[in-house]
């Protein structure tokens, strides 16, 4: 039997972990110290058990204890990348290259940023109907930049269409051309192994809600070598985190964030194809069940190209919106958490070449770890049943 309501939405969160809650939770009530009071054993031990988890995730991404910038999320985390790099350099240039398929919380900042007079281009992705649809052509981003540039920010992995971008080569070319590379890794990191180094990234975001940590906090990883990158702080107030993000540190949350990028981390080699596996079982169940289904985004079958957990599909003839709400019992999105509350069809997919009809009529389904494989059949089943009921009365209507 399947328990029902069934989760498949692991892009927008995932569930904590119980082992990541247990680790926790002595900090609420017992180590509840706050990591900035120096004169007491309360505070001297949220502090250790803070640079301890800062050594994990550090060691985790490759990168020194002390490029490790706590916040409360990736979006803060990209937030203070490119607005803090545009306001430092305000008076040598401020041209910014990112791409049509980026989160809001990159797409966002940079209109502000825009509004503000910087120079900002986005550059278009691999279209629909090609086997890396999504993917980046690193010329185009080489083209775009000019002697102002001074950051290219790119996602390494897509949070609707699971697409991930091939950052090596491009760390390269901006290097050589004294440009930064920023990263939103936030669907990436625990998913899909990822080293600062050998992406050759200045700056990456990361999120501990993606990886079945606590919500509320988030890293971000600023380069101190070759180059030394300095940011404008946009949180003032305390002098936390090497006066880069001020304020009262979330012991909890960053521990639990450690631990959750380690299991994440230990499990990888085995989760990774299973969600592969049970992905590729939803997605040829469905096509089986229901006629005219169309793959959004890459292709399933190479794994350097796609999450192994992300799924994004259209179904001719139905509206996204109206099929979600008559699945109750099945959780999937029709793209960003972020954008839920914005009618607008998804910018992604629309950045790919589908239509309105056809990005309205899309559904983003997420596996994760505690799907399973009974779960998978219960939504094969169940939006099967939903497209031909919401068909049927579609083609009474006319």
């Amino acid at each position: 039997m399947v328990a029902i309501p069934v989760y498949m939405d692991n892009h927008a969160t995932t569930r904590v972990d119980p082992r990541v809650v247990e680790v926790m939770l002595p900090y609420f009530t017992e180590g509840y110290g706050n990591a900035g009071s120096t004169s007491h054993c309360f505070g001297w031990d949220a502090a250790e058990a803070v640079e301890a988890a800062r050594k994990s995730i550090a060691a985790s991404l490759g990168c020194a204890p002390r490029e490790l910038v706590f916040t409360s999320g990736a979006t803060e985390s990209n937030n203070l990348v490119l607005r803090g790099i545009a306001h430092r350099n305000r008076q040598t240039g401020g041209h910014l290259i990112s791409v049509t398929t980026e989160h809001k919380a990159v797409l966002d900042p940079l209109k502000r940023l825009a509004r503000r007079g910087c120079e900002v281009t986005l550059i278009d992705v691999n279209p629909a109907g090609r086997p890396d649809a999504g993917r980046l052509d690193v010329q185009r981003v080489v083209d775009a930049i000019t002697d102002e540039t001074l950051l290219v920010s790119v996602m390494l992995a897509n949070n609707e269409m699971g697409v991930i971008q091939e950052l090596a080569n491009l760390g390269q070319e901006c290097r050589a051309r004294g440009v930064l590379l920023h990263t939103d890794a936030t669907q990436a990191v625990g998913r899909i192994p990822v080293n600062v180094d050998q992406l050759n990234v200045d700056l990456l975001s990361f999120s501990a809600h993606k990886i079945y940590g606590p919500k509320g906090v988030g890293g971000l990883y600023v380069r101190r070598r070759s180059p030394k990158i300095k940011l404008d702080a946009q949180i003032d107030g305390g002098g936390q985190e090497g006066g880069r993000r001020s304020g009262t540190l979330n012991v909890p949350g960053i521990v639990g964030f450690a631990h959750a990028l380690s299991l994440c981390l230990d499990e990888l080699p085995t989760e990774a194809p299973r969600l592969g596996d049970l992905r590729n079982k939803l997605f040829n169940g469905l096509t089986t069940a229901i006629e005219d289904v169309t793959l959004n985004g890459p292709n399933l079958d190479d794994p350097r190209l796609r999450l192994p957990g992300n799924l994004n599909c259209s179904f001719a003839f139905v509206d996204g919106e109206a099929l979600m709400m008559s699945m109750r019992d099945l959780a999937v999105s029709s793209g960003s958490a972020c954008t839920s509350a914005n009618p607008e069809p998804s910018h992604v997919l629309r950045a790919i070449g589908l239509d309105d009809d056809q990005t309205r009529a899309s559904l983003r389904f997420g596996l994760g770890r505690f799907t399973t494989a009974d779960e998978v059949t219960f939504a094969i089943d169940t939006v099967a049943e939903a497209v031909h009921r919401l068909r049927r009365m579609s083609s009474l209507a006319k």
